[in-house]
């Protein structure tokens, strides 16, 4: 074989090896996780809102709120079993919109008032039963959908916690956990002590 060819057929083998490296590479990156979907829109439709408009009293508007916000959190959770991850992020949506209109309109009110209290108390209720179902929810969620139901479960807690709170009033002071508990200094051994 002449000096030539042999050149030759090393430049072909040299250029197919830097040629297919990248290629290579790219083979063997792992692949980067799936993007999150984006967060779920909280509204509440113009139907609903009408339907809360027409409460004759507070107590009556808390009540539908509720019913409407447990019926889509219903469609969502059938929606979650079919797979349908798209449609059940949108009830979720609607789901949050609602307890959000709850949560300001009862927030709006006198908090020294009993009625105001009761409120907060149906609220109370309501949303207990919805964090385990939530839960569930996620557990069967991939994990692109399931961040966003992950903080709809912390902002239906947060929403209850809230309303829990309205039980205690302005007598009681609490904790600040910002602030560090002043500690008490540690005792210097004895040769260590000034006369």
């Amino acid at each position: 074989m002449p000096a030539s060819s042999n050149h030759n057929w090393t430049s072909l083998v040299y250029g197919i090896l830097i040629c297919s490296a990248p290629f290579a590479v790219l083979a063997q990156q792992p692949h980067s996780p799936q993007m999150p979907a984006p967060p779920p829109m909280k509204f509440v439709s113009r139907d609903e809102r009408s339907q809360l408009t027409a409460a004759r009293d507070p107590k009556s508007r808390v009540k539908t709120t509720i019913e409407l916000a447990e019926d889509h959190l219903s469609r969502a959770e059938d929606l979650t079993s079919q797979k349908k991850y798209d449609g059940a992020s949108e009830e979720l949506g609607s789901y949050l919109g609602l307890i959000d209109d709850a949560r300001d309109f009862i927030g709006a009110m006198n908090r020294d008032k009993n009625s105001t209290r009761d409120l907060y108390r149906r609220l109370d209720i309501s949303l207990r039963a919805h964090v385990p179902r939530l839960a569930v929810m996620r557990r069967t969620t991939p994990a692109e959908y399931a961040v966003n139901i992950k903080a709809a479960e912390e902002y239906t807690r947060d929403t209850r916690t809230e309303a829990l709170e309205s039980f205690y009033g302005h007598t009681v002071l609490r904790e600040d956990p910002n602030v560090k508990k002043a500690t008490k200094p540690k005792e210097q051994p004895e040769e260590n002590k000034h006369p």
